[in-house]
Formats: structure tokens, C-alpha cells, sequence
């Protein structure tokens, strides 16, 4: 198996079905947002929203992955990278699909009709911590603009109630950010930890929460296997958007 990432051009990569600049944007496109946009459930899915969309990954993968009646919604704080994501929806073959809101998620939601089978979002999840370089840079890591209370209670009104709401998360943050969520009534559905080789211990953590109770189904992803080649579960889950992989 050989090793392959996404082609890097123009400041941005080359998906096998599309392209995502990122040069406008406080957070690049990187293995986080690529393991939950080929990991979130799209089955029986008809409505997705992305919240922080920022280049557009989330929803160009999900859109990639769902039939053509799905539509999603892709809602981004930042006018600067929300006037990226546009472009790059504009150019993929989804465009007719996806509408990017330049937008505060807070205030855009309750101007909503209907609800979402599957919301999606890749956090701010640090605490205050250092000055970053830009003020949107700040804003996408640190979770002054929008705690995970907040998210979650956005999450909540949103979702239907077989839906569900998927984040990646550090895994030392993905501990906390559940039990939140369990304590504002979601139920835990999913759990995927992911650890950069096999020896390792998790770094981040996929979860999948529903208003719906049920049984949670948990496993684990190794990004790498021997001498630094993808492993074999992780080229399964993105092998359908990395190039000559």
C-alpha cells in the first residue's frame, strides 16, 4: 500500500472528486476535518447542516457521500472564509446542493424552518490561551465565540429526532465534551478513538450523539501502520476522497 495525501495546488488540495482553497481561512484542511467528513453516518439522511464550515471540507465530503436530493447548509462566521467555502462549493460538482451562509450560527438558526438529520462540526476547543496571530484564527480554535454549551444547545434545536451530531475532538477534550452533552439530554451513539499508529495511545476522538436513546457502538482507528504507510481501516474509511490512494 503507498503512502498518499491529497494533491497540494493554488494554496489548497485536490480531492479525487474536488478542490478546497484554504488560503483564506483561520484553519487549513487537515486530517480532522477529513476523518469526520468520511466517518459522520449519512444514511436515510435528507438535511445536513455544517457548523463552522470554514473552507467547505465538511460539506463538500458529505455531499460527495449522500444522494442528490440531500441539501445541506453550511453556516460560517467569517465573511472571509465563508466567501472561500462559496467558491469552492462553486466549483464542485455539488453546487446546486450546498448553500454556504456567511452567518453566526447562534442568530441564523432560529431564522430556520425544519430540522436536520445530521449536523456536523469541527470545534473550537481550547480554552483562552495565547494571543494567535489573526483574530480569525483565534476565533476558529478557542471556544470564546462559541463554548460547547452553546454548540450543543444549537445542536439540540436543530437536530431530528432519529438525527444525529457529530464532532472530532481531542480525546483528552472528548471526555468532557460528553459528559456535557449527556447532562443536556443527548445520548452517545458512536465513539470512534483514533490513534496515529497502533502503538500509540488516541489523540482525537470521534463521537456521534442522538436525542434518541440506543446502544453505542465504540472502536478505534489507527491512522498508520508499518514503516508509515496508511493502515488498512483508515484507508478504508477516506480511500473514496485521497488521491491515488
Amino acid at each position: 500500500m503507498s503512502q498518499s495525501k491529497p494533491a497540494l495546488r493554488r494554496n489548497g488540495f485536490t480531492f479525487k472528486q474536488f478542490f478546497v482553497a484554504h488560503d483564506r481561512c483561520a484553519m487549513k484542511v487537515g486530517t480532522d476535518g477529513i476523518l469526520l467528513g468520511a466517518w459522520a453516518p449519512v444514511a436515510n439522511v435528507k438535511r445536513i447542516l455544517d457548523i463552522g464550515t470554514g473552507s467547505g471540507l465538511l460539506a463538500l465530503m458529505l455531499a460527495q457521500r449522500t444522494p442528490d436530493a440531500v441539501t445541506l447548509d453550511a453556516v460560517e462566521l467569517d465573511p472571509d472564509a465563508a466567501a472561500q467555502a462559496r467558491e469552492n462549493v462553486s466549483e464542485s460538482p455539488w453546487a446546486a446542493r450546498i448553500q454556504v451562509h456567511a452567518a453566526d450560527i447562534l442568530t441564523w438558526l432560529p431564522t430556520q424552518n425544519g430540522r436536520y438529520d445530521l449536523i456536523v462540526c469541527n470545534p473550537p476547543y481550547f480554552e483562552q490561551g495565547v494571543a494567535c496571530a489573526t483574530p480569525a484564527r483565534e476565533q476558529a480554535r478557542y471556544t470564546t465565540t462559541l463554548d460547547h454549551a452553546a454548540l450543543l444547545g444549537c445542536a439540540a434545536n436543530a437536530v431530528s429526532e432519529e438525527g444525529f451530531f457529530c464532532v472530532v475532538l481531542p480525546e483528552s477534550v472528548g471526555s468532557a465534551f460528553t459528559a456535557q452533552a449527556l447532562e443536556m439530554g443527548w445520548n452517545l451513539r458512536l465513539r470512534t478513538d483514533v490513534a496515529e499508529t497502533e502503538q500509540r495511545l488516541p489523540h482525537r476522538v470521534l463521537l456521534a450523539f442522538s436525542p434518541q436513546a440506543g446502544e453505542c457502538f465504540s472502536d478505534r482507528l489507527t491512522i498508520r501502520g508499518p514503516e508509515q504507510h496508511y493502515a488498512e481501516d483508515y484507508t478504508a474509511l477516506t480511500q473514496a476522497f485521497y488521491l491515488f490512494m
